[in-house]
């Protein structure tokens, strides 16, 4: 009798001790992945990923495992970097002491970096608009050409410094910021390509 409730124990410890097993693997199986990993993995597609892991991570509870969401995200990074650095010239070009060249390269820089932020801004928008319909192809190629003309607009301004007549503190302090803001905006073109190429798209 004894060993006959040892044994019925056993089998039932063993039938638990399965039952959990099982479990777990049908969890792991079919659980999604860390948040933060798919932003780090998604990040190697971009030129500057250490960058674009820093500038995005903090927002993977949100981004979760949507290419959409992280291109948005990345945008609107973007966005905050480059509005902020707009800022920073508008007082820069208020400050006393600087030479003529540099005055009127930091006026140019002032005007080109707005224009960089409306064009980010009307990316945002853009992108918002993208379903999985005929349309997502066209504003898709709308999104890419306004963060392309965004880019355009920092290296422009990066532009205005170029030659060694323009060196000293005001290149050094603005060429740095504005590096910055073109490397996110790089690398938010980068996950915008890469949402675009992996959705089914249809002529409009």
């Amino acid at each position: 009798m004894v060993t006959t409730v040892r044994l019925v124990s056993l089998l039932l410890v063993s039938l638990v001790i399965y039952m959990s097993g099982t479990a777990q693997c049908s969890v792991t199986k079919h659980s999604d992945p860390n948040p933060a990993e798919f932003v780090k993995s998604s990040c190697r597609a971009t030129r500057y990923p250490v960058l674009c892991v820093h500038s995005l991570l903090a927002y993977a509870s949100v981004i979760h495992r949507s290419d959409r969401q992280l291109a948005m995200t990345a945008l609107s990074v973007s966005i905050s970097r480059t509005r902020s650095s707009g800022s920073f010239l508008k007082k820069m070009s208020k400050a006393r002491g600087m030479k003529v060249r540099e005055w009127r390269a930091v006026q140019d820089c002032v005007e080109t970096i707005g224009d960089s932020v409306e064009r980010l801004k009307q990316s945002v928008r853009e992108l918002g608009r993208t379903g999985l319909g005929e349309h997502f192809a066209w504003h898709m190629s709308n999104v890419q050409t306004w963060v392309s003309a965004a880019l355009t607009d920092d290296n422009t301004c990066l532009d205005g410094f170029a030659g060694s007549a323009m060196n000293g503190n005001v290149k050094s302090v603005i060429k740095e910021r504005v590096v910055h803001v073109a490397q996110v905006t790089s690398n938010a073109l980068a996950l915008v390509n890469h949402f675009a190429s992996t959705h089914p798209t249809h002529s409009p």
